[in-house]
């Protein structure tokens, strides 16, 4: 029988596939931002209730919820562009090979030797499944901003199975962590701008034709 964890984790899957079936940048950044927004839900399914606990899950809220996907939005109106027009790869390519990994890591966590309390949750396979999405958004999308919807979506899958190992996690960890993420958007906003401020184009591909002077 599932339980609301795991029917959380669920919808984490179902996010998984609208982000690599979408070209549109807003609506992915919103599936993200909603995927974030579960990710800070879940520690209070699975751990008893702190007020260590409902800050942590404040703070995720926060910060993959709205404030990470806030920048996106913004980066993607300063930058003028609506939609990922040419990937590397089709969306429905990618939408099936979506669908292969995850089938294959409900295959594999199967086979992992997990702790007896963790084997009838989604969690294992939630994380490998949604750590793969973030790699073929990664790989197969032109856009910077896809690209970084792809590195969110695969922290996501990381977040996911430490959440087995929350309780062993110092807080500081956990709070590095989030600030990493933080650091890590600002920056690519950075790079964003730069970019199409100096190449009128935000399709990396482009970047290959670049020669020494």
């Amino acid at each position: 029988m599932f339980t609301l964890a795991d029917q959380l984790l669920v919808l984490v899957l179902l996010i998984n596939f609208i982000s690599l079936g979408t070209s549109r940048l807003i609506f992915s950044i919103r599936a993200v931002a909603v995927q974030g927004v579960i990710l800070g839900i879940l520690p209070g399914m699975i751990h008893p209730f702190s007020w260590h606990l409902v800050a942590i899950t404040v703070v995720i809220v926060a910060v993959k919820g709205f404030v990470i996907p806030l920048l996106l939005a913004r980066a993607v109106r300063s930058a003028e562009i609506k939609r990922e027009v040419e990937p590397f790869l089709g969306y429905v390519p990618t939408l099936l090979l979506g669908a292969i990994f995850t089938a294959l890591s409900f295959g594999f966590a199967d086979k992992l030797p997990l702790l007896p309390e963790h084997q009838n949750y989604l969690f294992v396979p939630a994380s490998i499944a949604t750590l793969m999405t973030g790699f073929l958004i990664l790989t197969t999308r032109r856009k910077v901003i896809s690209q970084v919807i792809g590195y969110l979506v695969l922290e996501n899958g990381i977040f996911i199975f430490g959440l087995l190992l929350a309780e062993a996690m110092p807080v500081m960890v956990e709070a590095g962590a989030l600030l990493d993420l933080l650091v890590g958007t600002f920056v690519m906003g950075i790079v964003i701008n730069q970019i199409n401020r100096e190449f009128s184009s935000l399709d990396t591909s482009l970047l290959t034709s670049l020669k020494e002077e």
